[in-house]
């Protein structure tokens, strides 16, 4: 069964990196998000080791950085009161 699954992750992982080199839409989006994606963790890095937030420490992880990608400003925000609440 686990082959059944990787096959299918294999062909299907195919198929989309196909589609996405053959469309020229493809590449903006995919230069502007990784554009983002770095300038996300910078800010992040930044952020830890400049000392302007000091008690808090954001880690440097897919979900954070993900987070800070598609909110941008706000979720900064959203993960520093997230840690004041659960913390």
């Amino acid at each position: 069964m686990k082959t059944v699954w990787l096959g299918l992750l294999i062909v299907s992982s195919a198929l989309l990196i196909g589609v996405v080199l053959r469309q020229k839409l493809s590449w903006q989006w995919t230069k502007r998000f990784a554009l983002h994606l770095v300038a996300a963790a910078v800010a992040l890095y930044l952020l830890n080791y400049s000392g302007v937030i000091s008690g808090y420490s954001v880690p440097l992880n897919p979900m954070t950085i993900g987070t800070v990608v598609l909110l941008g400003l706000p979720g900064i925000a959203l993960i520093l009161g997230l840690q004041t609440v659960v913390l």
